[in-house]
């Protein structure tokens, strides 16, 4: 537990500009406090103590903030920043080094026993406010943006943005946790695209109205179409909607 203790030092160290010394993260960093106390109660746990972890669990969401379930498994090098309204459910396992912003939740769904809530792999970056419901898995290196909202499996080294969360993204790049301008805008872009459908359409209607009136002078239109309409499976939209509701 030690050396877990230590690691979530130093991932805060290396994350936070604002960490100026061991003192005022020990005094001063509620997530560090909570993980920390949790590392013990989930100890008391694992050996079938009844009531005293919850106990503490309950006593760490009054003095952070933040509700941690005794039976939630987590790795070394968590970071939950700010953290106040962070939730995380009893089968909940977080992989290392993994971030956690203030109104997280990782949350289960229904009422059935045994594993209900998400499995974070390492190096995952979930946004404020987002919310990462059900037994699903979330793979390494992936960034679940702001308000998010993510109910299926995400495959590793991806970006989930909206309501329900969306795959917008995926690469083998290694992601920055604190690049958070970084994420992409997918219902502008999405909208831009759609725009230009419109566009590219009514030109065409215009085309075709145009050569019906020459064809009813009995004279033979020009060849002055504009091209194809954009094809419905774009990857904006393919990506914003997902592909099987296009079929």
């Amino acid at each position: 537990m030690l050396k877990a203790i230590k690691s979530d030092i130093a991932i805060i160290k290396e994350r936070d500009p604002a960490a100026r010394g061991l003192i005022e993260i020990l005094l001063c960093y509620p997530g560090f406090q909570a993980l920390v106390i949790h590392r013990v109660s989930h100890k008391l746990w694992k050996i079938g103590l009844p009531l005293l972890p919850r106990v503490l669990s309950q006593l760490t969401r009054s003095l952070t903030g933040i509700e941690i379930h005794p039976g939630a498994k987590i790795g070394t090098g968590v970071f939950i920043d700010h953290g106040m309204g962070v939730v995380i459910g009893e089968t909940t396992e977080i992989g290392n080094r993994c971030l956690l912003y203030q109104g997280v939740t990782l949350g289960g769904t229904g009422k059935d026993h045994g594993k209900r809530h998400p499995t974070l792999s390492e190096n995952v970056v979930v946004g404020a406010g987002a919310k990462v419901l059900g037994a699903i898995s979330v793979g390494t290196n992936t960034r679940i943006g702001a308000g998010s909202v993510v109910v299926r499996d995400v495959e590793a080294n991806s970006t989930v943005v909206g309501i329900p969360g969306r795959v917008v993204h995926q690469s083998g790049v290694r992601i920055n946790p604190l690049a958070h301008s970084a994420l992409p805008d997918t219902e502008a872009n999405v909208i831009r695209n759609l725009m230009d459908r419109i566009d590219e359409l009514e030109s065409q209607v215009n085309s075709l109205n145009n050569a019906l009136k020459v064809i009813a002078k009995g004279e033979l239109p020009n060849n002055s179409l504009s091209g194809e309409s954009q094809n419905l499976k774009d990857r904006e939209i393919i990506e914003f909607l997902g592909d099987d509701q296009l079929r």
